[in-house]
């Protein structure tokens, strides 16, 4: 080692302190060394300035290597600790090693002393960086689910509103334009039968056109779940897939208390939208059974078919953006999701269960802009969609 590290020692005889201090100078090591002898000493060094490096006999006056090892590794855990010890035998030299201990020497082959100190200080800085990357992945890992948490909340809103306008402007802009329409046929004189045809057959696109509007802003985002609640969004989804696709689809609900939070029923419902997606698209099904239940501070809900089932190469599969953005959907809010076959059936079933109380972690990533944390760090303030309205 070139530059000086601090080695702190604990030693109460003066003589063996000189001959390891000996021992680590003839081994090329730079370094300043303080003794301490009791443990209030070696109790105050640890507080003053922590040590690269802890040296300590094994058997000391009214204190012991496993306490002076214990107090070690609670004030100042990582740093790398070496019994140096005359009375150590094989089996309490295993027994210190398993407590925590990174090494050991005898004091009559102090000759190993120094690489078992650079050996050691190597280690600890190879630790120390690999959980520096390990805490820059995680944080990097928590920033894209931030991300993902704020994008979900941003397309839910933009979604909203544009249903919204599609629903009121858009549908208010058509109904103005039916009745204009119904007053105009009203003024023609009855023997221009041509022209009322006409304004009969417009009238009739108009109202396919309103149903059309209608569709759109469900399927945007359906007012039931805002206003009725997840049970029945659930039920009018359901009827919605049976009639557009002939498949039978029976829910069940059990929910009590309260109305379920709207990110938590907006997490289930999309969860349920790309269930039944997945079912038309690969299912082959007849049937599905759709259960809604809430117990023990948890809701969950589960979609069972009677199709093919599903295989471990497609659960598995990268590619399957839908199941790895139902598991995303569901891990953002703290829950697990399950695909698998029907057990002794055939078959395919979905489940998933979010907690009613969210970590509050997520409840505060839910609500907040990742880009505005980073501006807090130093980074430009970045709002998506400024003056959005909601």
């Amino acid at each position: 080692m070139k530059h000086d590290i601090r080695i702190l020692m604990l030693e109460d005889d003066a003589t063996d302190a000189e001959l390891a201090e000996f021992a680590l100078r003839k081994g090329g090591l730079g370094f300043e060394m303080v003794r301490v002898q009791t443990k209030e000493e070696y109790l105050k060094a640890l507080a003053q300035n922590p040590p690269a490096v802890i040296l300590s006999d094994y058997s000391l006056p009214g204190f012991n290597g496993h306490e002076a090892l214990d107090l070690a590794r609670e004030r100042c855990p990582g740093v790398p600790f070496i019994f140096v010890s005359g009375t150590m035998g094989e089996e309490v030299a295993i027994e210190t090693l398993k407590s925590g201990a990174t090494d050991y020497v005898l004091k009559t082959r102090l000759s190993r002393l120094a690489p078992a100190v650079n050996r050691a200080l190597r280690e600890a800085h190879e630790r120390s960086a690999h959980q520096r990357a390990e805490e820059q992945l995680r944080e990097s890992h928590e920033q894209l689910r931030a991300l993902s948490i704020y994008l979900q909340s941003v397309r839910e809103e933009e979604r909203t509103r544009i249903a919204r306008e599609v629903h009121d402007e858009l549908g208010q802009a058509l109904t103005s334009c039916k009745l204009d329409l119904a007053w105009i046929a009203g003024k023609l004189p009855k023997e221009l039968k041509p022209l009322l045809q006409k304004a009969r057959d417009l009238t009739a696109h108009i109202d396919s056109t309103i149903q059309t509007v209608r569709r759109i802003s469900s399927e945007l985002r359906p007012g039931v779940l805002d206003h009725l609640g997840l049970a029945a969004a659930l039920e009018w989804q359901a009827n919605e897939f049976e009639s557009r696709t002939g498949i039978r689809c029976h829910t069940d609900s059990h929910l009590g208390g309260p109305q379920l939070d709207s990110n938590l029923s907006t997490t289930l419902f999309r969860i349920f939208q790309e269930t039944l997606t997945n079912i038309i698209r690969h299912a082959a099904a007849t049937k599905v059974v759709v259960t809604l239940r809430q117990a023990d501070g948890r809701v969950t809900l589960e979609v069972e078919d009677n199709g093919r089932g599903i295989s471990k190469a497609e659960i598995s599969n990268p590619k399957s953006m839908g199941l790895l953005g139902m598991r995303e959907r569901a891990a953002l809010l703290g829950g697990a999701f399950r695909i698998g076959r029907v057990p002794k059936g055939k078959g395919t079933r979905v489940s998933v269960s979010l907690p009613l109380r969210r970590p509050d972690r997520a409840h505060r990533l839910n609500h907040e802009n990742p880009f505005s944390r980073r501006s807090r760090r130093g980074a430009p303030r970045v709002e998506a969609n400024p003056g959005r309205r909601v």
